[in-house]
């Protein structure tokens, strides 16, 4: 039976080279690979292209990928939590390119669908659409955006069997599923690892032919921001 499992996050990103472009789920610090990109700060690689929907915070997340110098460009929707994205981006040490969060998603999904562009109009008329194809269709005016595919994506989900088939909880299920499909090689970390038919197939979220390898590592739920009574 095929056995995806590998020992150790370290293991699992043993082949990750300088220069590589990696596509990485999460929501926020929801449903982040925390463990694979500790194992990329151990591992020391450098002149990462990260594509997500955030840059984490300045102590966990892609914000310990940040403090290394590891990441040479982001491609984000939402930044706004993070001191060190920020110094770095004004200070001209790293590259930036803002999408439209839907845009975002799509452009993973089309690219793991192996579609190579697609047209939306979200960024129309904007600095979003600088440099790039527009077209008018039924009287409307899109952007065409090129689908996304990196040489490896890394995701978190909450179970998985032995085969790679994954199942996602709530908020994480926003960028994983298509951040899963979107690289060549897809490394998820989960919580629980069962057996296979264990999984409801009704409730599978990414089937395992997506999936390349899965570690099981423990998680620790993060909060950006608490906000409470006084």
């Amino acid at each position: 039976m095929i056995n995806k499992v590998v020992a150790s996050a370290d293991e699992a990103i043993r082949d990750v080279q300088d220069g590589m472009t990696l596509v990485v789920g999460g929501f926020g610090l929801c449903g982040i690979p925390e463990n694979l990109i500790a194992a990329l700060v151990r591992r020391s690689v450098k002149g990462l292209t990260c594509v997500s929907n955030n840059a984490g915070v300045d102590d966990w997340g892609l914000g310990l990928l940040l403090q290394t110098h590891q990441i040479r460009k982001m491609v984000s929707s939402y930044v706004g939590e993070n001191s060190e994205f920020e110094r770095q981006y004004l200070s001209g040490e790293l590259e930036v390119e803002f999408v439209p969060q839907g845009t975002l998603a799509e452009r993973m999904r089309a690219g793991g669908s192996g579609i190579p562009a697609f047209f939306t109009p979200a960024g129309y008329g904007t600095q979003v659409a600088e440099g790039k194809e527009t077209r008018e269709f039924d009287g409307k005016h899109y952007v065409m955006e090129r689908g996304i595919l990196g040489d490896f994506s890394f995701v978190a989900a909450w179970k998985a069997d032995r085969m790679g088939n994954l199942v996602f909880r709530k908020t994480a299920r926003n960028f994983n599923p298509m951040a899963a499909t979107a690289g060549k090689i897809c490394i998820a970390e989960v919580e629980e690892l069962v057996e296979v038919g264990e999984l409801d197939p009704d409730q599978i979220h990414t089937p395992g032919v997506f999936v390349h390898r899965v570690v099981v590592a423990p998680r620790s739920k993060r909060i950006e921001q608490r906000t409470v009574r006084k």
